[in-house]
């Protein structure tokens, strides 16, 4: 596994996101499975692991925790704050439910250090220079080692950095969601030597081919069945965009799911994607991306290919959507 920076922060090309193996994509996978997928990522070298407080809520980070703690020292852990986790569930990042949720991860996670501290959505209620001001206060006592932002726009991360250096910025992103092309996040962190984490870089499994337009997502375990992309009619209608990158894969003896994540390794050399799985399989799958070439031809057959279609549907509910800067 070949390493590439986050700021100055250096890890696998690949990551891993932890968030499916507790909740949000079908019920929560047995401990042991999850333990030992974790630590299988790490044999295949991940050494950059992605949870949050909210995923569980603080199930994930205690699983990650004790799956990571004999090898502690070889990897890098992202954690997430900025959720009213036992209130409103809106957004709330004001200096002291920060430096609560620093403490509370530190326990969960069975570590004296946070490598990578994102700030989960940008609140309006807070300035994101006190944001950022607090976490450069936890990088100063050791507790955070880097910041970054989740889903903030170009401006909010310029006036974050100005305070405290950015490290990363996480937000949706892969072959059929292209919203930081066109908001100047991209850019933004190109500019300022930002890396990059996509999210859903196989567009929440869409680009796996598994789905058709008759998969139905239990709501009660599965907050797809809730977004517009997922509906029956919008998997038919964005279906022209997955067979770009059927075809491709075809071409290049692969499968869809490497084909959507060696386009996102493409892009930029600060673009470290953190695809998520609860089956080994599917983990040596992903990994298979690491050994797909795509041509600056490819890329450009791909692009043009894309180009004239439209993406059908949100990729979140009206909720979820709302605290997304664009």
């Amino acid at each position: 596994m070949k390493t590439r920076k986050l700021g100055q922060m250096e890890v696998s090309e690949l990551g891993a996101g932890c968030m499916s193996l507790s909740s949000n994509y079908g019920p929560a996978a047995p401990g042991f499975i999850a333990i030992n997928t974790l630590r299988a990522a790490h044999e295949r070298g991940v050494t950059f692991f992605d949870t949050a407080e909210v995923y569980g809520a603080y199930t994930n980070e205690l699983l990650v925790g004790e799956a990571l703690a004999p090898i502690r020292n070889e990897v890098k852990i992202a954690t997430k704050f900025g959720f009213d986790v036992e209130g409103s569930g809106g957004p709330l990042s004001t200096p002291p439910n920060i430096r609560k949720v620093a403490e509370d991860s530190l326990r969960r996670l069975r570590t004296d250090r946070i490598d990578l501290f994102y700030q989960h959505r940008v609140d309006p209620n807070v300035p994101i220079e006190d944001v950022a001001g607090t976490v450069a206060d936890l990088i100063r006592e050791g507790k955070v080692l880097h910041f970054g932002l989740s889903e903030a726009s170009a401006a909010t991360i310029r006036r974050a950095h100005a305070v405290q250096a950015v490290t990363a910025v996480q937000t949706e992103y892969s072959f059929v969601e292209r919203a930081p092309e066109a908001n100047g996040v991209l850019d933004v962190c190109e500019e300022l030597g930002i890396g990059f984490v996509p999210w859903g870089p196989v567009g929440m499994a869409f680009l796996t081919g598994w789905m058709t337009p008759e998969t139905k997502f239990d709501p009660a375990t599965d907050f797809r069945a809730n977004f517009p992309r997922f509906s029956s009619e919008n998997i038919r209608a964005n279906l022209p965009i997955l067979d770009i990158v059927r075809r491709k894969a075809a071409e290049k003896g692969a499968t869809p799911a490497q084909v959507a994540l060696a386009w996102l390794l493409a892009q930029k050399p600060f673009i470290v994607p953190i695809p998520a799985t609860r089956s080994q399989d599917h983990l040596a799958e992903n990994h298979g991306a690491l050994n797909v070439e795509l041509t600056a031809a490819d890329l450009a057959e791909m692009q043009a290919a894309f180009a004239p279609l439209t993406v059908h549907g949100a990729s979140m509910d009206a909720d979820n959507m709302a605290l997304v800067q664009r």
